[in-house]
């Protein structure tokens, strides 16, 4: 099993690993060249600090995100898994995780980074900031660029295991992950009124994402994935491929 995760916007800080090595990150050869043309673009557009805040969608306050874009080649890494924070991360708490636990981590997360591409969990990243809907100067869209390389890798993971799709619709867009299991998250009044949840969305996946990443079961299908959350005390409903993880308004 395979969990797709979204990136997030805020990163942690600094970190002991050495500096990027596009090389050695997963699916380099499939990956490596749209990175290895993405990093230095990004590096780049940093030096031009209007330039920069138009494309990333920063405000003059956030000189400290385009300095770490500077910074790229020579800046300390860390794991993917403890580079991101925010709503969803906080949820999945891998700081928490045993070392069993953090293993079957490794092996079942996944980030989709419009800088990166595919991450593995472990994967040795800076921090940066580049989001699915920056638009770098005189190029196209990210997901143009990376749809072509990121399609048929997904493609090829889907063909020989399960893939739970946990991004959010600007990562998914990056490229498509063909029969994977999908999740809303709904919000259940006591009226039985529904409706798409939008702010606590992001906790809520990240606390499947955690259970999915350290249960010991091995899921096959959409069914196996609803049963896990199902034993941990969530309402689910199942349509095909389909999950709705059903939570109290």
């Amino acid at each position: 099993m395979l969990v797709l995760l979204p990136p997030s916007e805020t990163k942690r800080a600094g970190g002991d690993g050495a500096p990027l090595d596009l090389a050695g990150l997963s699916h380099d050869a499939e990956l490596g060249p749209v990175r290895s043309a993405l990093v230095p673009e990004v590096v780049a557009l940093a030096a031009d600090p209007p330039a920069a805040r138009a494309a990333l969608g920063l405000s003059a306050g956030q000189a400290a995100e385009i300095d770490r874009n500077a910074a790229l080649p020579t800046a300390p890494t860390m794991p993917a898994l403890d580079r991101y924070t925010g709503v969803l991360y906080d949820a999945l708490d891998a700081g928490s995780f045993t070392r069993a636990t953090r293993g079957r981590a490794r092996s079942r997360l996944a980030v989709c980074s419009a800088l990166f591409g595919l991450l593995g969990a472990d994967d040795p990243i800076p921090a940066y900031r580049l989001s699915a809907g920056s638009r770098l100067p005189g190029a196209g869209t990210l997901a143009a660029r990376w749809r072509p390389a990121l399609d048929p890798l997904l493609a090829r993971i889907a063909t020989g295991e399960l893939v739970v799709d946990l991004r959010s619709g600007g990562y998914a867009g990056l490229g498509a992950a063909p029969g994977a299991v999908t999740v809303n998250v709904l919000a259940e009044r006591a009226d039985g009124h529904r409706s798409v949840v939008s702010h606590h969305n992001k906790a809520h996946k990240g606390g499947l994402a955690r259970l999915l990443a350290t249960s010991r079961a091995e899921p096959g299908d959409a069914g196996a994935i609803a049963r896990i959350a199902r034993r941990a005390g969530h309402t689910v409903e199942r349509t095909g491929d389909h999950l709705d993880l059903v939570v109290p308004a």
